[in-house]
């Protein structure tokens, strides 16, 4: 099952502007490596859950993995071959908003070389391109 939201303020958004870079949500907290956006884009559930299926399949369930972005927008599209007018269409999805900066997943618990090839594999599905970070030590 995809994720969505339980219960939204409004269940039609309009499109609007993604500027700017990503403020929070852009250093690897939870886990030793993270997956990062380098482009802002739209990533929808279904695309989130593929990179969760991929990481599961290919760690074998070891290591900790953290989703950091959840689709909180709804994306609405009227059926094919409708006439113009009558009203906003149906909600067809649900997508994430990502910034450039946003860490979208991390992993720990696991050595260097799995980590970083696990991550690749999900970098591969995701719709904006990505790079591999890790977490900063504190001085």
């Amino acid at each position: 099952m995809a994720l969505m939201p339980k219960r939204v303020k409004h269940r039609k958004f309009q499109r609007g502007k993604l500027k700017g870079k990503a403020t929070r949500g852009n250093r690897v907290v939870f886990g030793d490596y993270g997956l990062q956006a380098l482009e802002r884009g739209r990533i929808t559930a279904e695309q989130i859950e593929a990179g969760r299926l991929a990481v599961g399949h290919f760690l074998r369930h070891e290591g900790k993995l953290t989703i950091r972005i959840f689709p909180h927008r709804s994306v609405t599209a009227k059926p094919a071959e409708t006439r113009m007018g009558k009203g906003k269409g149906e909600v067809a999805h649900w997508v994430a908003s990502v910034k450039p900066g946003t860490i979208l997943y991390e992993i720990s618990g696991v050595p260097e070389e799995l980590a970083v090839a696990a991550l690749a594999r999900v970098a591969h599905k995701m719709p904006v391109r990505t790079r591999l970070t890790h977490r900063r030590v504190q001085v």
